[in-house]
């Protein structure tokens, strides 16, 4: 077999050989033909999606030997040269190891050199977010304005930690994830040229575990064709990879469907054995529920737009009849929230465990606070419609009040003229007084003695009580006015 990695060897060389990215191919395909290459170019985009890969075939078309072109020839010595990595005019630079304001300095020194070789400069310098801000404010001017002939590609995948002055000065491309079914298409491809039988289901696991990056898949796939030889096979790929099988899943809806407990330790015991990637179970555990409540919801006309197996996703709809449709809309709702909680937890087994036992007692489980309070722990909340209880007769049942309690009805302001101001004073409600009201200071001197909590004062002090002063309103005395001052 041929000992250049796969991710390697099937690197894209020209525009139409790279995945998706139809919009960015067509933009700079256009540019290298009409031969008008802006000064600077910035490329974002999630791992493994060709930021570097666009950089290097954009570097070809513009030093070709057939320039100005569409497309590099990849057969003259500029092509060759620069899919070696050895052109002089071509420098792609680690934005890691080369961020300091020196490494700047010495970049613009040697941009004011005019090309070797190719008819242009190319500097492509890679994961640029790691420059320090020294590095972008040297860059500044010679980013708006570079040498005739010099262009620079800044790719990263950080795009948000650039200086805003350095994005104003660059043509921004932002490079999107690529869809399951174009890197499946891919990874078939790959494999049909290296004459290997594969199982269908293992390249839509590869393109699923890849998550949008085209580089992951090829070097998933490459790690799953060293184990299993010549064939991909499911197995192998689940083994690989880490991946719960469809029986797990199969045997977790069971227990969830019948609310029993007691499968759920030994599937999270299975998971570990197995060696089970956790935080991609509980991405596959998210997308079955998204799948049942999309058939629960619409039932056999969504299977298209779920890109299931036809027999996969008939065995998905009958399973999605044993759930209510708010079942499976909150089992949904927990794995998703339980996700980043569970794979950052320091127990994550212990985590996950919970979390399924909680999809298995879901239909059970009530909120605290409607919770019924235990026995003879007092009055049970009041009801809907329920009139609430005063302290004085709480507890007394519906027991109406006196009649001396109902206050009367007040007059009717249209007909009873009003009362003049001392006749409504003379008929006042005497006001409700404190129960010490009345009391001299005798009384109260002699309560406070009698107090528990002051014999034990009175016996290590000795000291006296002070005289309390009278509660009366009426007999505290007023403090005498001030005299005002000449």
């Amino acid at each position: 077999m041929n000992p250049v990695p796969l991710a390697a060897r099937y690197r894209p060389q020209t525009f139409a050989e790279l995945v998706g990215q139809e919009t960015v191919r067509s933009v700079l395909s256009r540019a290298a033909a009409e031969d008008r290459a802006a000064p600077a170019y910035l490329f974002s985009g999630t791992r493994g999606v060709g930021k570097t890969t666009l950089a290097r075939i954009f570097a070809k078309a513009l030093n070709c030997e057939q320039a100005p072109t569409a497309e590099p020839c990849n057969t003259c010595g500029q092509c060759r040269k620069i899919t070696q990595g050895i052109h002089v005019d071509v420098l792609e630079i680690d934005g890691a190891s080369n961020r300091g304001i020196e490494d700047a300095r010495r970049l613009r020194e040697h941009i004011g050199y005019a090309p070797l070789e190719a008819r242009r400069k190319v500097f492509i310098i890679d994961e640029a977010h790691m420059l320090t801000r020294e590095s972008f404010n040297a860059l500044l001017k010679t980013l708006e304005e570079p040498p005739p002939g010099v262009t620079f590609i800044l790719a990263t995948t950080e795009a948000h930690k650039f200086p805003i002055t350095i994005v104003s000065r660059c043509q921004h491309f932002i490079l999107q994830r690529l869809p399951e079914a174009l890197i499946e298409a891919h990874l078939m491809s790959i494999l049909e040229r290296e004459q290997a039988r594969y199982d269908p289901v293992a390249v839509r696991l590869l393109a699923r575990r890849a998550a949008g990056s085209v580089r992951d898949a090829i070097s998933l796939m490459g790690q799953t064709l060293a184990l299993g030889g010549e064939t991909l096979s499911e197995q192998g790929t689940r083994q690989v990879l880490g991946l719960a099988g469809q029986e797990l899943f199969a045997a977790l809806l069971d227990a969830v469907a019948a609310g029993d407990c007691a499968p759920v330790p030994a599937l999270v015991s299975g998971l570990q054995d197995q060696g089970v990637d956790i935080g991609f179970f509980l991405r596959e555990l998210g997308a079955l529920w998204r799948n049942l409540f999309l058939l629960r919801q619409a039932g056999a006309g969504v299977l298209p737009a779920l890109e299931l197996p036809e027999e996969e996703g008939r065995e998905l709809l009958v399973k999605a009849k044993r759930f209510s449709l708010a079942h499976i809309h909150a089992a949904w709702q927990m794995t998703l929230d339980a996700q980043r909680r569970v794979i950052l937890s320091l127990e994550p087994a212990s985590a996950l465990e919970l979390l399924l036992l909680n999809l298995a007692l879901l239909p059970r489980l009530v909120p605290v606070e409607q919770a019924p309070p235990p026995q003879g722990s007092g009055p049970s909340p009041p009801g809907p419609g329920s009139v609430p209880q005063s302290p004085r007769n709480a507890g007394a049942g519906n027991v109406t009040p006196p009649a001396e309690e109902i206050p009367d009805a007040p007059p009717n302001r249209e007909t009873a003229p009003p009362r003049p101001a001392h006749e409504a004073r003379a008929h006042a409600q005497p006001e409700a007084r404190p129960a010490t009201r009345g009391k001299n200071t005798a009384e109260l001197r002699e309560e406070l003695s009698a107090h528990p909590l002051l014999q034990p004062l009175k016996e290590h002090f000795g000291a006296q009580l002070i005289a309390c002063a009278p509660l009366d309103a009426s007999a505290r005395t007023k403090p005498a006015p001030k005299e005002n001052s000449i």
